[in-house]
């Protein structure tokens, strides 16, 4: 899926609005804002979310840097990102994690694709002190619409870019909360809240986009703990067979394939779950179990 047609730069007549989603990291804050005041090319409004009832130091960094300060007293990364995404008056909402540092370029280089109406979400290269080498397919510039017959796994398995750096354009949401507040950080099912957003906006005929010229710099990711993402993931793919009733099978289908540890035909931008699906019995048994019940305790009423 290589990306010759969509420019890298441009999307100049676009406005753009940063949401930094924290909690209790003013130092952190601090530096990412830091990051955002060196970009070549401004933002036009930046909205950072505190997810707590309101944090004086959090709300001071803000002010330091005369962006927007709201917050959002409801724990869960899905919550915060829909309050900055309803708080926007911008065409595009980027969004950045609180201990990421953007290049200068990145701004920039994110917007390019959504010269092109069909395009509703972009996502750029994430670089860590454990990232791969220049050689890596993550590398490649590559699109995804649902005419790519693996677009479902690929999209909400991570093969197309983290929540920490994306941007999404806003009209193609049609006013909906596009993050499920049962997903991220925070929530009941601590994962995927980014990749679930994607499948949403793809799966109503829009295109999303990666961009390996759109780094942002990130601390070491956290290692996986087997146990409590094995419960999570349960429970994720429990919430895409009832969100997503026509890629049922397509989702079948994929775990089958995980389960039997067959290799991924696409690159992955996220941790490789992997692990879970080859844990011995016991594990997968006592996930099971708890995700589950979890799953059946977050369902949502019939009509929302």
């Amino acid at each position: 899926m290589q990306l010759d047609t969509i420019p890298v730069f441009g999307g100049s007549e676009l406005t753009v609005t940063i949401v930094i989603c924290t909690r209790n990291r003013p130092i952190l804050l601090r530096k990412c804002l830091e990051g955002i005041a060196h970009l070549d090319r401004s933002p036009d409004e930046v909205i950072v979310v505190d997810n707590t009832s309101g944090d004086e130091e959090t709300k001071a960094v803000a002010r330091e840097f005369a962006v927007v300060y709201t917050f959002e007293p409801i724990q869960g990364l899905s919550r915060a990102r829909n309050r900055g995404m309803s708080e926007s008056n911008s065409d595009i909402v980027a969004y950045l994690d609180d201990d990421a540092v953007p290049d200068r370029h990145w701004l920039g280089n994110l917007l390019g694709p959504f010269e092109d109406q069909k395009v509703a979400a972009a996502a750029g290269r994430i670089v860590t002190p454990q990232s791969p080498s220049e050689s890596s397919t993550s590398q490649v510039a590559r699109s995804l619409s649902n005419k790519d017959p693996k677009w479902f796994e690929i999209a909400t398995f991570g093969g197309f870019g983290l929540g920490s750096n994306m941007a999404i354009r806003k009209q193609a949401c049609g006013g909906q909360r596009v993050f499920d507040e049962r997903l991220g950080r925070g929530a009941p099912f601590q994962i995927a809240e980014e990749n679930y957003a994607l499948a949403f906006l793809i799966s109503h005929g829009y295109t999303a986009v990666y961009l390996p010229d759109a780094i942002v710099f990130h601390p070491t990711l956290r290692p996986l703990e087997i146990a409590p993402e094995a419960r999570n993931r349960i429970a994720y793919w429990m919430l895409l067979f009832a969100e997503f009733p026509d890629r049922r099978l397509d989702l079948l289908r994929f775990l089958f394939r995980r389960m039997r540890r067959k290799p991924l035909t696409w690159s992955r931008d996220a941790p490789d779950p992997g692990e879970i699906a080859s844990s011995g019995w016991r594990v997968l048994l006592a996930a099971s179990l708890h995700g589950v019940l979890l799953f059946f305790r977050t369902r949502k009423p019939k009509g929302e």
